[in-house]
């Protein structure tokens, strides 16, 4: 499948890399490189990208793209990322095609979880 025009990279605001990484690789397996102190690498999530140091935060209520992982058991899931540091901004709610939840990882940035289960 050829690449051209699909989303290869995604880059998100970090206020420190360490719980960045703390979280991420413990609540998701994900892995890193770190390029100097300001900008690391993360890789095994479906789409590779990449944390950059900032003060700013994502989040859909600003106008933010919404990054929506996954998860074969939704509950499961919310309970790893509230155990590494992760907060619900969105409790559980069913949708046509399943149910999700938005959570704000240590840094502040939103993501959402969803399942077809």
């Amino acid at each position: 499948m050829s690449q051209h025009h699909k989303i290869d990279y995604v880059e998100f605001p970090a206020k420190d890399m360490y719980k960045t990484k703390n979280f991420f690789g413990k609540a998701f397996n994900w892995t890193f490189q770190d390029y100097g102190p300001d900008y690391c690498a993360f890789f095994s999530s479906g789409v590779d990208g990449g944390f950059f140091k900032s003060d700013l935060v994502s989040s859909s209520e600003a106008g933010g793209a919404l990054i929506v992982l996954y998860s074969n058991e939704l509950e499961s899931t919310q309970s790893v990322i509230e155990e590494n540091g992760g907060k619900i901004v969105k409790p559980i709610f069913a949708f046509p095609g399943g149910r999700r939840f938005h959570f704000a990882d240590p840094n502040g940035n939103e993501f959402a979880v969803w399942s077809d289960k």
